[in-house]
Formats: structure tokens, C-alpha cells, sequence
């Protein structure tokens, strides 16, 4: 049975990281959105070159911070810091970033068929989910007010 202590150090923990993702997600969040709009400002049109963006920059970034972080990389952070900047930042400006890292290790495991497999359901499954709640929307939309 673990100890008072260790119990009250482990909610520690759990605080900690709940506020290090949530702070990340509020600045990654924002971050997406300033960019995204001033590129969509930039580059009216039918292309979302904003998101495109975004997309891509985030996925570099967690891809850099992953390998830079990671246990061969030249700086240590800790599991709050990680979380901050991967889960709390990059998550919030992205949600393809952590799509995108987890493909890349799968690849580099030689496992080219999980690799696929992830990349096929998650396009399948992000588009039927943008479909399901559009169409759930319109269908509550059309209920008596």
C-alpha cells in the first residue's frame, strides 16, 4: 500500500500536468487561430492555406521537440514540460501533430502496414466524424423551435 506521501505526491503530479496541458492548449490554441486568420486574410479563397499551415508548422514543431526531447536528445524535460509543449501547445495548435508524430514512429519501427492502417482510418475517421456531427446539426436544426 503506497504511503500518505506518495499518494499526495502523485495528485501533485496530476495537477501539475492537467495545468501544463490546459496552459499549452490555451497558447497553442490561440496561436493556431492568429495565424490561421491572418493567412486566410492573406490568401482568400477556397484553399485553407491557414489551416494547411498550421497543420504542417505543428507537426514539424512536436516532431522537432519529440527528438529533441526524447531520451537520445540534447535537452532534458521533464513529463510536465513534455506535456506542456506536445500535448498543451502543439495539441492545441494542431490536432494533426501527434497524428503525424505517431505515423513517423510507426514508419521508423519498419511497421509500414500499421502505418497505413493509422493513416487510412484516421482520414476516414475525422471526415465521417466532420460528417456525423454536420449532419446531426442540420437534422436538429430542422426541429420545431
Amino acid at each position: 500500500m503506497r504511503s500518505k506521501r506518495a499518494r499526495r505526491s502523485e495528485l501533485y503530479t496530476q495537477i501539475l500536468l492537467y495545468l501544463a496541458v490546459g496552459s499549452g492548449s490555451v497558447i497553442g490554441g490561440t496561436a493556431r487561430w492568429l495565424i490561421s486568420e491572418l493567412l486566410h486574410a492573406w490568401f482568400p479563397g477556397g484553399m485553407p492555406w491557414g489551416t494547411f499551415f498550421v497543420n504542417v508548422t505543428g507537426s514539424f514543431l512536436i516532431g522537432f521537440y519529440a527528438a529533441l526531447t526524447g531520451p537520445d536528445g540534447r535537452i532534458f524535460a521533464g513529463p510536465v514540460q513534455r506535456q506542456f509543449v506536445m500535448t498543451g501547445i502543439c495539441g492545441g495548435y494542431t490536432t494533426f501533430s501527434v497524428f503525424s508524430l505517431e505515423t513517423v514512429r510507426l514508419i521508423q519501427a519498419g511497421d509500414l502496414q500499421t502505418a497505413g492502417l493509422n493513416i487510412g482510418l484516421s482520414l476516414a475517421g475525422w471526415l465521417a466524424a466532420v460528417w456525423a456531427g454536420f449532419a446531426l446539426a442540420a437534422r436538429l436544426n430542422r426541429l420545431p423551435r
